[in-house]
């Protein structure tokens, strides 16, 4: 039952039928969403930090994760076995992405650069670090597939174009104060506004258009760690917080 340490990443398979939980006591678990019974697990003695299954409908039985020994690992649900290894980054694997109609995916690190690769080849086609850069351990993809946001510990959220990984100088998101957290930042469902937490438990919320603060307001006692726009009804938000709570927000 549940994990013997804390869970870093839960992520579910295109239907929702299950899901993948990834923990500090090194394993990821496969389990069944309506039963609740852990149908597999497993493990390469080090910590996952975080899940992702491959998107593409007749790829649901395969996954990456990414490792805080600096791989991240291709694994084989129906076979239990590791399927790849892409080893390159030179510090713990923060996220992972998938873009360009799931034949290629992002990975951030404590390294601070952003590696892109494809599918199943175990060397990175691109790789994007400059001086200025900063460690990314949150990511979220624009509903249409064209942008990542990447909140960087500079306390600045930075944009990419997923086509080409062009970093977008002209789209810069700051005010909120997140050095030191992963705080979650998230698009609005038609992508005309991004949403932050921040390490004073504040949410914000920028216009996409102009990059200016739309709205703040103090959603937890301590770090506001996550946001998500409700997906059918645009105008509210969720947080949770360090306080232990989850709320709803018109």
């Amino acid at each position: 039952a549940g994990h013997a340490k804390a869970v870093r990443d839960v992520v579910f398979n295109n239907d929702g039928t299950k899901f993948l939980s990834a923990s500090y006591d090194r394993m990821i678990k496969l389990w069944d969403t309506e039963t609740g019974a852990c149908l597999s697990r497993f493990t390469t003695k080090k910590v996952p930090y975080c899940v992702q299954f491959n998107p593409d409908e007749d790829k649901q039985h395969l996954f990456v994760s990414g490792m805080s020994d600096k791989k991240i690992v291709g694994w084989d649900i129906n076979t239990g076995e590791i399927t790849q290894e892409y080893d390159r980054h030179l510090g713990a694997v923060n996220t992972i992405t998938f873009i360009e109609r799931n034949h290629s995916f992002v990975s951030t690190s404590d390294d601070k650069s952003l590696r892109v690769w494809d599918w199943d080849i175990p060397v990175d086609r691109k790789h994007i670090a400059d001086p200025s850069m900063h460690a990314i351990p949150s990511c979220s993809l624009s509903g249409s597939g064209k942008w990542l946001a990447c909140q960087s510990m500079d306390n600045q959220i930075t944009i990419f174009a997923t086509q080409k990984l062009r970093h977008n100088r002209k789209k810069v998101f700051k005010g909120h104060m997140v050095a030191g957290y992963a705080c979650q930042c998230n698009f609005s469902p038609d992508n005309s506004y991004l949403i932050s937490g921040d390490a004073d438990g504040r949410c914000f919320i920028w216009d996409w258009k102009t990059t200016k603060v739309y709205k703040r307001f103090k959603a937890h006692d301590g770090v506001c760690i996550g946001c998500v726009w409700l997906p059918h009804e645009t105008s509210k938000v969720i947080t949770c917080g360090w306080d232990g709570n989850i709320k709803l927000w018109d």
